[in-house]
């Protein structure tokens, strides 16, 4: 039988995963949507600079992560400016096919 520490434990877990989603797609709309477009597959402009289609990545979760915080080519570092957790959430969104 569960305690109630470990039912409120699980009750918050629970309910993090979808609002992490929605922050994590908030956050693409605001930083990444611009180069690489709302559905990831890139933007006029930003195809234009090189921007990967991120709908067909082979990146891993983890690979991705390291892009996003030290940048690549002419994509921005975001080290620094995100923590790491926006970065992990992002990373993890973009895994999920942007969901």
């Amino acid at each position: 039988m569960m305690t109630r520490a470990a039912a409120a434990l699980a009750l918050l877990l629970g309910l993090a995963g979808p609002a992490a989603a929605e922050d994590a797609g908030a956050l693409f709309a605001q930083k990444c949507a611009v180069c690489h477009g709302k559905d990831g597959k890139g933007s006029p402009a930003g195809l234009k600079l090189g921007a990967k289609d991120l709908s067909v990545t082979r990146l891993s979760a983890a690979e991705m992560e390291k892009v996003i915080g030290g940048g690549r080519g002419k994509m921005a570092a975001y080290q620094g400016k995100l923590t790491g957790e926006q970065i992990a959430e992002l990373a993890r969104f973009v895994k999920g096919g942007l969901k």
